[in-house]
């Protein structure tokens, strides 16, 4: 089959289109045609050579995929050949066929179509782990998701929304602010030109925000802490802005803050499972009523990746990209 290989890290360049096996299925997976593979920063952060995926696992890249079922291994119960679905990965989306467990495997959405479904399983899973299952997001409370405009973020409004929650984001340009308005953003920060500090604090009365998801690490971890409500909770899912920042504690304990890092790739297929199995209760009947919905921002062949991480690494997008096999 033909898949995205990195033999030497580096920039967009360093993608290339190759000859490899064809994976096959083992015990308690399923392999999938693939139609399209979302593509995620830390797709990028692993062509760069900072992002490993875990050891023994396929180095192919890509975290998300949508596609047919082609083969199924033994003790799979419920996916048989020619089930439409869509995946959370360890790696290996950007390839023709892909091999993943059945417990990261979800129906696509009614309402949705086979390829646009590839921009739903890593950013849903994601959100719903950090924002929901670890930051308990309650109705009423205010949200600040940075990167609002990205796959995440724009996912993250959508659902913050729908929980009764008041949603403020940080973006890089009015275009991006007012797509996140035309999700629900209600407060709007351009990060270029305003302190979101400031913004939350006066759009709040000075309450703050009570869960921050972070794609930014160090370089905002002294301004997000500042901005937490009492009993505010920080969640850090990216390294954009460093790995090394200087905390408060002081102030963290005077908040009752609490400041929580986490990924998704190296977890346990069982842990992996649960948040699969929750994003399919609660977040997949939103998007078959159509209230939630994956925002696209392009589309590009698989033998053409190199542009895809180009678009993403220059940051214009808004939403998913998508690269396409066929």
């Amino acid at each position: 089959m033909k898949a995205i290989t990195i033999p030497t890290p580096g920039g967009p360049e360093a993608l290339v289109l190759s000859d490899v096996e064809t994976p096959e299925p083992g015990p308690g997976e399923v392999r999938i045609r693939v139609a399209a593979a979302g593509v995620n920063r830390a797709d990028v952060m692993q062509r760069m050579g900072h992002y490993n995926p875990p050891p023994g696992m396929t180095e192919i890249p890509g975290l998300e995929v949508s596609g047919v079922v082609d083969a199924v291994g033994v003790d799979v119960g419920e996916w048989v050949v020619g089930d439409e679905v869509c995946a959370l990965l360890v790696g290996g989306g950007y390839a023709e066929q892909v091999v993943v467990p059945a417990g990261q495997v979800l129906p696509v959405p009614a309402g949705i179509g086979l390829v646009e479904a590839a921009a739903l399983p890593e950013v849903a899973c994601t959100v719903w782990s950090n924002v929901f299952l670890t930051a308990n997001l309650q109705p009423g409370e205010t949200f600040l998701v940075h990167g609002g405009s990205s796959g995440i973020g724009t996912m993250a409004i959508q659902l913050a929304r729908e929980v009764g929650a008041r949603v403020a984001v940080t973006a890089g340009s009015q275009e991006k602010l007012d797509a996140c308005r035309e999700l629900g953003a209600e407060v709007l920060v351009n990060y270029r030109e305003q302190d979101f500090v400031e913004e939350i604090r006066t759009a709040t009365d000075g309450h703050g925000a009570d869960v921050i998801l972070d794609n930014m690490g160090a370089k905002y971890l002294p301004r997000n802490v500042d901005t937490l409500a009492t009993a505010g909770r920080l969640v850090i899912i990216g390294l954009q802005g460093g790995v090394k920042g200087e905390l408060d504690i002081n102030m963290l304990l005077r908040k009752r803050g609490a400041v929580i890092a986490t990924s998704l790739r190296a977890r346990p297929l069982a842990e992996k499972a649960t948040i699969v199995a929750a994003v399919r209760e609660h977040v997949w009947p939103l998007v078959a009523d159509g209230r939630v919905r994956p925002v696209i921002s392009s589309r590009h062949p698989l033998s053409d990746a190199s542009a895809a991480h180009a678009e993403m690494e220059a940051s214009g997008h808004i939403g998913k990209i998508l690269l396409l096999p066929r």
